[in-house]
């Protein structure tokens, strides 16, 4: 069910980021096929595997030029923050399958309960895939929604510390559990209970 639950997570995030990029100019995502919920076509090897044997994964990302946007800046914003929207809403959207079938006695059967578990999963890896991909190093998303909505001059002295993004976002998921925890723990639980009525 966790696979599932990831598979459909990250084919949302990564469709939505192309949906967007496509609606604000940039034809590449639709060009390369990403324009698909076919979680074939956001398919990445390693981030499969870390779906497979770690806490996280990650799916093919979607190319874009983003001098094809109407408006750069405000364009790169709504495209890098389309990803995490877009989970967030689908992480309301099973929150709410959740509650009208507790409230409705649907869960309360065995196979009421596989379906309650999957239906928790689902707001669950949503959240998490959400609050990480906003975590301000590069390449993840929030460090692109940063840089477009900083100052100009402060977004170019934030772009040259973006080399150090990738190495330190591995130091932080290989060696900051505790650190990533405590940052992304709070929000994560936080709208949990919001859209189950449930905590954890």
């Amino acid at each position: 069910m966790r696979i599932l639950m990831l598979v459909l997570a990250v084919t949302i995030h990564e469709f939505c980021h192309a949906w967007v990029a496509y609606r604000c100019g940039d034809p590449t995502p639709r060009v390369t096929g990403r324009i698909t919920l076919n979680p074939v076509a956001h398919f990445d090897p390693l981030g499969f595997l870390c779906m497979l044997f770690a806490p996280f994964g990650w799916g093919k990302p979607v190319m874009v030029n983003p001098l094809n946007f109407r408006h750069p800046r405000r364009d790169d914003v709504l495209v890098s923050a389309a990803g995490p929207l877009s989970n967030i809403a689908a992480a309301l959207a099973f929150g709410i399958l959740f509650r009208v079938g507790a409230h409705h006695g649907y869960l309360n059967t065995d196979f009421g309960h596989s379906l309650a578990r999957l239906l928790l999963l689902g707001v669950q890896i949503n959240l998490g895939l959400a609050f990480f991909n906003l975590i301000p190093l590069s390449p993840l998303d929030g460090s692109h929604v940063l840089q477009g909505l900083l100052p100009r001059d402060s977004a170019r002295r934030f772009e040259s510390f973006s080399r150090y993004g990738p190495a330190t976002l591995l130091i932080l998921i290989f060696f900051g559990g505790g650190l990533l925890n405590a940052v992304l723990g709070p929000p994560i639980r936080f709208f949990f209970g919001l859209f189950t009525g449930w905590g954890y």
